[in-house]
């Protein structure tokens, strides 16, 4: 039988040379696939397993945030009957502890005036006009009377002017359209029309109502004239009595008597006596105790399931935690292990969580020996304060310690301090009262102007009638303290009178503080003992050292020198303090626990700086998968191209072997078998 050469040779076997290329390029590729993929895999779980971290971290920090407040601890709790004589508000932290007895006198009520002149048609044009004065004060009554006011310094009269074409509706909305508390209204009375104006309830709240023009004496209200209005309602002060000490206040909603306790007035009860405490509330601060141990021990079983590895006692598996070869993660759990077992920084005694009965289990839990802990809040609950929350304090009665904006920079301690100047207002005084009382303001020159703190008023005027001193003293401070330039800046002053004279001083400590009269006619001089010539004092800072720097005065606080450890805390200095003193700072466990976790979290911190590390390996991961695509890419092409040449070598052959055979076949003398 002839033998077929190139069939011998194993051309035209049929083999998939696509299979075989794609067989051979990915034996190669798939151990570095392997590498790569097996890479990412850790990286990504490690993403992953830090956004637990970080998301588990902000859970336990926001339980932190009540635990630092002092406020917590000095929650309050209060015992009044059920009664419609008072309501209780609120409640505030830090209230004056104590038991008490009220009793409500007389209830607060605001003047009603009502015009007793009527209007058939109360959008009709009234037909008068001019400019309607309306000041807030106080009545002094005589037979019935309004005989005189003393105008409230603290409240600007109202100025509505009054034109021919206005209706008593129009009059109204352009009383209720000021910003004060005083409003009007239209009533309608026996088929006619009245208006009635109101005041805010409170003595020093009543109204003056006087026109400049004859027309609109159907609404005054002055000492001179209040005929033609009816003081449907007088003004009140409300009146109870607590403890045996009388107390009149000018709303119903007091806030001021009891610190921390606001009530509300309903009605007056002579004889009905309430009586109440107000105790400490310790349930508040133990909840929020309470709650962070619970919180601490779903972290720690969280942190520790991410950074160690553990056996299955059942199957011997052992599982890897994401975390478990990352020195951050680990680094973290070690530090707030160490700080649950350590002293908090800036308090003295009674410093550690041991001393509240929190106890460390052997698997690294925290659990409460309940003797101890309640033993501490009952017998030590102030030192249980300190420990948790922020505390500061003074040994100078005259300054406070407060913590700043960059408070988070401060390290707990005790500081020494030392007051050289202390903080004071610029002032100017007056000399030389010329006029008598009453001071009638009519006729004169009574105009002047100020510069407060750097800001010019406008040109101002004393007007009306003053029977006192004091009476001239509280319409000075009221005229410039609702001056609108003034008032815009942010500049006030107090009137005082100083040794029989006028003294004005700013609100506002500092060197830069002033208060001087650029103009001042001649009987406002005479009357007060002020003008242009008046003895004026700038205010000083305060100066002085913390922790044996010189420290940055700026009015009536001082700060410690940048970058020292008290930095971030503020004093507030009073006026008159002086002399060496020290204070005390400490963030309490909760302030100190947050600060580290904060540390964490921030975007300059650990966690963070790792989270970028394992991203620029995750992009290097494609950068390297990309590279091994394209190398493999090239096998393939470089292989395919070797197969396709053998092909072609194989279909030559196959075309040789085809004319061997019939050259043989033609060949002479070929022997062929029969």
């Amino acid at each position: 039988m002839a033998t077929n050469i190139v069939s011998a040779l194993g051309a035209g076997s049929g083999i998939d040379t696509a299979s075989l290329v794609n067989s051979l390029v990915d034996a190669q590729k798939a151990p570095q696939q392997s590498r790569l993929d097996s890479k990412k895999t850790t990286l990504d779980a490690q993403v992953s397993a830090y956004g637990t971290l970080k998301s588990s971290l902000s859970e336990f920090q926001n339980l932190m945030t009540p635990l630092s407040n002092p406020d917590t601890f000095k929650a309050r709790s209060v015992s009044l009957p059920t009664t419609d004589i008072v309501t209780a508000n609120t409640l505030d932290a830090n209230a004056q502890l104590g038991t008490y007895q009220l009793e409500v006198l007389e209830v607060a009520q605001g003047q009603s005036l009502v015009a007793n002149q009527t209007f058939a048609d109360k959008d009709a044009a009234a037909g008068v006009s001019g400019t309607l004065t309306i000041a807030q004060g106080e009545w002094t009554y005589a037979s019935g009377n309004p005989s005189s006011f003393a105008e409230n310094e603290a409240l600007t009269a109202l100025e509505i002017e009054v034109t021919a074409t206005d209706s008593i509706q129009e009059i109204a909305n352009k009383i209720n359209a000021d910003s004060s508390d005083v409003e009007a209204s239209v009533l309608l009375v026996d088929g006619s029309y009245q208006l009635l104006i109101s005041a805010p309830s409170g003595e020093e709240n009543a109204l003056r109502i006087s026109g400049s023009d004859a027309s609109l004496d159907f609404l005054n209200f002055n000492e001179s004239n209040h005929g033609n209005v009816t003081e449907t309602q007088q003004a009140k002060d409300a009146s109870i009595n607590i403890n045996g000490l009388n107390v009149k206040r000018p709303s119903n909603d007091i806030d001021d008597v009891i610190q921390g306790l606001s009530l509300t007035l309903n009605k007056a009860s002579p004889g009905d006596k309430l009586s109440f405490s107000i105790t400490e509330d310790k349930e508040t601060a133990k909840t929020a105790v309470n709650n962070f141990i619970e919180g601490y021990n779903t972290l720690y079983k969280t942190l520790k399931g991410l950074t160690s590895t553990t056996t299955d006692s059942e199957t011997n598996q052992t599982k890897r935690g994401e975390l478990a070869n990352d020195g951050t993660a680990k680094n973290l759990l070690s530090r707030m292990r160490s700080m649950i077992s350590s002293s908090v920084p800036g308090v003295d005694s009674f410093n550690s969580l041991s001393n509240v009965g929190i106890l460390t289990k052997l698997d690294g839990t925290l659990e409460i020996d309940t003797d101890d802990f309640d033993a501490a809040f009952k017998d030590n609950f102030a030192d249980v304060a300190a420990i948790f929350s922020t505390t500061t304090s003074s040994t100078n009665s005259a300054v406070s310690v407060e913590v700043g904006s960059f408070g988070s920079r401060a390290t707990a301690g005790t500081y020494q301090a030392n007051i050289t100047t202390a903080p004071s207002k610029g002032f100017v005084t007056g000399a030389g009262l010329t006029s008598t009382f009453p001071v009638d303001t009519s006729t004169g020159d009574y105009t002047f102007t100020v510069n407060v703190n750097g800001t010019e008023s406008a040109a101002l005027t004393l007007t009306g009638t003053y029977n006192s001193q004091e009476e001239l003293r509280a319409g000075l401070q009221s005229l410039i303290n609702n001056e609108t330039t003034l008032k815009e800046a942010g500049q006030a002053i107090d009137v005082v009178i100083d040794g029989g004279e006028f003294k004005l001083q700013s609100r506002q400590y500092g060197a830069n503080t002033k208060v001087e009269f650029t103009a001042s006619g001649t009987d406002f001089t005479n009357a007060t003992g002020l003008s242009t010539a008046s003895v004026r004092l700038n205010g000083t800072d305060v100066s002085g050292t913390i922790a044996g720097e010189a420290a940055f005065g700026a009015g009536d606080v001082l700060l410690p020198k940048i970058d020292t450890a008290p930095y971030g805390l503020n004093l507030q200095v009073q006026e008159g303090a002086s002399g060496s003193f020290s204070f005390t700072f400490s963030r309490g466990f909760a302030g100190e626990m947050s600060l580290l976790i904060d540390g964490f979290l921030s975007n300059t911190g650990v966690i963070k700086n790792r989270e970028d590390s394992i991203n620029n390996q995750l992009e290097d991961i494609k950068t390297d998968q990309t590279e091994l695509d394209r190398k493999m890419a090239i096998m393939h092409e470089r292989l395919t191209s070797q197969y396709v040449a053998m092909e072609n070598i194989l279909a030559s052959f196959r075309t040789t072997s085809d004319s061997l055979t019939g050259l043989v076949d033609r060949l002479p003398f070929t022997a062929k078998s029969s």
